[in-house]
């Protein structure tokens, strides 16, 4: 029975009771997908610009700060808003490349041993919280543990894809084009397995989510830079596009009606992908 209409709840308590937090995450859709892709290529491209063009101790106290402004506010709403959920996701974009780039740059640590640390920290991050929560589907981030659980996630997926990117396109040698459409066929296996081979519904989304960020990134450096057979249009520009494509897409979501997900098809979403889980 629901607690507004429980006669054994007297009503000067009900505004006491713990309220769960609306759906904090966008619905899945194409849309989605796009933007994803564009902030992990502007967060390659703004995170390169700012390194090599101020101290890069100042840009990552600047990204640090950024990033940690972003994710108060997306803590702080009660339900999904579409500007701060991916004003969050791009400081998280460009802070996470700095992270990876850091270990490589900073402290000389190859590309190999960095992708397979972030593997590790992902891969140890997603235990706990199958673990603790019972379930990683996006569709249950309606507690503030499991928020905090959901953003663990995405920062060790945008560290780790910037690894592995780079890993591919400079360790081992195929270059920014190479390697974006490696990253962009690795992308539809997830979505192909899905449709045609059962693949679970919860694996198939954090396998392409893992994959949007060396895609972006690699087709970023390939407009952005002149080695590895880059174009050469310079990061600076490649960083402006694409912020303004996302602020256009992003506007588009805030004034549309079907910008938040509604509660009945989020939940039958949720136990479609539990029954998956369960069956996988």
């Amino acid at each position: 029975m629901d607690r507004a209409t429980d006669p054994h709840i007297p009503f000067p308590l009900l505004n006491r009771l713990p309220t769960p937090l609306l759906r904090k995450v966008p619905a899945i859709t194409i849309i989605f997908w796009v933007i994803k892709l564009m902030t992990t290529a502007m967060g390659e491209s703004t995170s390169d610009y700012l390194v090599f063009h101020i101290n890069p101790y100042v840009a990552v106290v600047v990204a640090g700060v950024g990033l940690v402004v972003a994710l108060t506010l997306q803590l702080m709403v009660r339900h999904y808003i579409p500007w701060i959920y991916w004003l969050a996701v791009t400081m998280v974009a460009v802070f996470g490349t700095m992270a990876a780039d850091v270990l490589h740059v900073v402290l000389g640590i190859p590309y190999a041993v960095s992708t397979a640390f972030f593997a590790a920290a992902l891969a140890a991050i997603f235990i706990v919280w199958q673990r603790t929560e019972h379930t990683l589907s996006i569709h249950h981030i309606d507690t503030p543990r499991r928020e905090l659980f959901y953003w663990a996630t995405v920062m060790a997926t945008f560290a780790l894809g910037t690894a592995v990117g780079d890993m591919t396109a400079a360790t081992l040698g195929l270059g920014y084009l190479a390697s974006g459409i490696l990253f962009a066929l690795l992308f539809a296996v997830p979505a192909v397995a899905y449709r045609f081979l059962g693949l679970n519904a919860i694996m198939a989304f954090w396998f392409a989510y893992i994959v949007t960020r060396p895609l972006g990134a690699s087709f970023a450096d390939w407009f952005g830079k002149s080695a590895l057979g880059g174009l050469g249009l310079g990061d600076a520009t490649v960083s402006l596009v694409l912020t303004l494509l996302i602020v256009g897409f992003v506007a588009y979501l805030t004034v549309s009606p079907q910008r938040v997900p509604q509660p009945a098809r989020a939940a039958s979403e949720g136990v479609d992908e539990e029954l998956s889980t369960a069956s996988g």
